[in-house]
């Protein structure tokens, strides 16, 4: 019994390091990732419920005023008649309605309002969105960079153990001098170096993306995955303007904003006008001598004199607010133009930068490493010419990396300033 148990749960642990593998193999793509972020960061979710306020106002701002009802009873005597106690003898009793009748389109205004602030709502929330996606994009290519630097240095480290191996081999042979040997091993320590800074930056950028993504898994168990390249084509810069024109939701905001300012300067004015309150009542009497007059019905009308208060305060504040607005939206133009060209003109300028290195300057680093390292270990090349060469190899190749994030952050902030992802 003890050894089935005993297998049993050899075979449990070996199914859960199998699905622990699973789990630390698993690598999102950016749309996967992109998934995970909507349906979980909790940002954007607190800003749906606000939008589900904004509705619920709707229903508050549409409501008809409510009907007032009044009970009145006066001249009640307490008398005792002939031995039997009255005590409602006489009693006046007079139950009253009354209702206020909004005139001016006030609840069709009101609603109105309501409804453009809930489209204010959605086109801020899709704002957030906006900026929180620019965050969790900057995030990806930083996990992206810090892993494809990882692989470089860890790359380079295996590189310069190979030629570590051979030069103590040519030590051995009498081909090497000490002084060469330990200087060639003391270069070692930088490789170890960048593969532990490597190592933490890494760790570091997937814990920025976890937070992101309200998601605790395990670092070690979480990665991500996309081609880190750059597009060599580069639509005009008219195209991305009409394109931020279109789809900037903080442009739009501003433009539902001066909309809705000239809505609510027509509610001030509706509010401006008279609303007159209709009444009706019911009285009962026993106490008239005249028998057709104990029961009896009225009827009021009660209109308000707006000689002092006509909502004039206002009027000429909602109609100083349609200016502001209108200000407001010509700022908002002129910074989505300058959010364009200047996202564009950092993109421009890296392309620009990166074309010769994948040209040129990659290749040509790999060569000029190669040729100087069968020259020293055939002796036709001194130590450190071979030091320079690997250092001019090493910068190259981290440049070229660093320089690629550059560019796949400065398209982010491309996608941030049209408001859409036009570059992936």
């Amino acid at each position: 019994m003890q050894a089935i148990i005993k297998r049993m749960v050899l075979t449990a642990s070996l199914l859960a390091g199998f699905a622990g593998a699973a789990r630390a193999q698993q690598a999102l793509t950016w749309d996967e990732v992109r998934a995970r972020f909507e349906a979980n960061n909790p940002v954007l979710r607190a800003g749906q419920i606000g939008i589900d306020e904004s509705k619920a106002n709707e229903i508050t701002a549409y409501l008809r005023p409510n009907p007032q009802f009044t009970l009145l009873t006066d001249g009640t005597q307490i008398v005792r008649s002939h031995g039997v106690w009255q005590p409602f003898s006489g009693t006046l009793v007079t139950p009253s309605l009354s209702y206020l009748h909004e005139r001016a389109h006030k609840r069709e205004l009101r609603l109105e309002s309501a409804q453009k602030a809930t489209d204010m709502a959605v086109s801020g929330e899709a704002d957030l969105e906006r900026g929180l996606l620019f965050t969790l994009r900057g995030a990806f290519v930083s996990t992206l960079q810090a892993e494809a630097v990882l692989h470089l240095v860890e790359a380079n480290l295996k590189y310069w153990d190979e030629v570590l191996k051979i030069s103590r081999d040519r030590f051995a042979a009498g081909d090497l001098a000490q002084i060469d040997l330990d200087r060639l091993e003391l270069q070692r320590v930088q490789f170890e170096s960048d593969v532990q800074t490597a190592e933490v930056n890494l760790r570091t950028a997937k814990i920025q993306l976890l937070m992101l993504l309200d998601d605790r898994a395990p670092v070690d168990q979480f990665n991500v995955t996309g081609l880190y390249d750059y597009n060599d084509q580069l639509k005009p810069l008219d195209e991305f303007r009409q394109i931020a024109m279109d789809n900037r939701p903080d442009l739009r905001v501003a433009i539902q904003s001066a909309d809705k300012a000239r809505t609510d300067h027509q509610l001030a004015v509706s509010n401006g006008s008279i609303d007159p309150t209709f009444s009706g009542w019911y009285t009962y009497n026993s106490s008239f001598s005249n028998p057709n007059a104990h029961q009896t019905i009225g009827a009021s009308v009660s209109i308000p004199l707006r000689i002092f208060d006509r909502n004039q305060g206002e009027k000429l504040r909602t109609q100083l607010d349609i200016d502001r607005n209108d200000k407001l939206l010509d700022a908002a133009r002129a910074q989505v133009f300058n959010d364009v060209d200047s996202a564009y003109a950092v993109v421009n300028s890296n392309l620009i930068l990166l074309r010769p290195y994948k040209a040129k300057y990659l290749e040509l680093a790999t060569r000029v490493r190669e040729t100087v390292r069968f020259s020293y270990e055939h002796g036709g090349a001194a130590l450190l010419d071979f030091l320079s060469a690997e250092n001019d190899y090493r910068s190259v190749q981290l440049n070229y990396i660093n320089l690629m994030g550059a560019y796949l952050l400065a398209a982010g902030q491309l996608n941030l300033a049209v408001g859409k992802e036009v570059i992936q």
